[in-house]
């Protein structure tokens, strides 16, 4: 039995497999093509090769640790096939469609009393593939999990911090990619930098009031799993999400940008389903929103922005 297995050979699982390897772990990464790895270099994070510490297979496999990697609107067809084994730690960001669940949430359905955490912050995979410095959360209720999980992953130039508010964590992980999105809609409409601040800013105030008032903290929200990574992810093009925000708001339709797209970009299936949740508990988002009434096609991105801007004035 390997001592990490990473499920998803996409550019962020072929990077935690890369990283799991430089920790010194012997590792196992699933693919459902193998064939397309048989270089040992994944077109989806091209210049890295997969070390000789990885295992690669198309078959499920046991581990110490299990590395859940797929996009979470794929993630229960997979979980529901492991076999038994260790600790699963969810690496995927997102509000599952229809059941309005967050991981955590699809795997306690999927894999009952099975000890799980997740994986969350301001990781772009070609830079953790790289090696270059970077810091990230792993989150759960029970220390032993968090332990296992930074033993396995941490070394000095990939820092892991622990944290025992998984709630606020997958929220400040699901929501930032709908705010991420937003943001990119400002810069390519030309909005400014100026607007992009403030959606930025009014942004993390709406992960910190669903966090809460889902049962997360809000201080949750000011660390890496919450600021840190709506940092990254509204920074610039690198971002999926700020990438496919940028696109609608100098005029491009989804369905063209999604049709270039070869992998997941989050926010699109997370927004309405953030928002319903959001309903249920209460919660003002009225960034969130938008940004749902733009990808449901209810709304234009200069729809989006006049509603925003004429909301009424309060204080902050």
């Amino acid at each position: 039995m390997s001592e990490v297995a990473v499920i998803g050979a996409g550019a962020w699982g072929t990077a935690l497999a890369i990283q799991a390897a430089r920790a010194g772990r012997s590792v196992v990464l699933w693919a459902r093509t193998p064939a397309r790895l048989a270089s040992r270099e994944n077109p989806r994070l091209p210049g890295f090769r997969l070390p000789d510490a990885v295992t690669i297979t198309g078959d499920l496999p046991t581990a110490a640790l299990v590395l859940l990697t797929v996009p979470l609107q794929y993630m229960r067809a997979v979980a529901a096939r492991l076999p038994p084994g260790g600790p699963l730690v969810v690496c995927a960001k997102g509000m599952e469609a229809g059941t309005l669940g967050l991981p955590l949430d699809v795997l306690a359905a999927v894999q009952p009393g099975r000890p799980a955490a997740v994986l969350t912050g301001p990781n772009f995979a070609h830079e953790v593939a790289a090696g270059l410095p970077a810091a990230t959360v792993v989150a759960a209720v029970a220390a032993a999990v968090r332990e296992a999980a930074a033993a396995a992953l941490g070394t000095p130039f990939f820092r892991i911090y622990g944290n025992d508010d998984p709630v606020g964590a997958q929220v400040g992980g699901a929501a930032k990619n709908v705010v991420a999105i937003a943001a990119g809609a400002v810069i390519g409409a030309g909005l400014g930098e100026n607007a992009r601040a403030a959606v930025v800013t009014r942004g993390l105030a709406e992960l910190a009031r669903l966090a809460v008032a889902m049962g997360g903290r809000a201080d949750t929200i000011a660390g890496l799993s919450g600021l840190g990574d709506l940092m990254l992810t509204c920074a610039g093009t690198g971002s999926r999400n700020f990438s496919l925000g940028f696109a609608l708001g100098r005029g491009e339709r989804l369905d063209d940008v999604l049709r270039r797209r070869d992998s997941v970009t989050e926010g699109v299936a997370t927004a309405p389903a953030l928002v319903a949740r959001a309903k249920e508990v209460g919660a003002e988002l009225p960034i969130c929103a938008i940004v749902a009434g733009v990808v449901t096609g209810q709304l234009t991105v200069p729809q989006a922005m006049d509603r925003l801007l004429s909301r009424p004035r309060k204080d902050e």
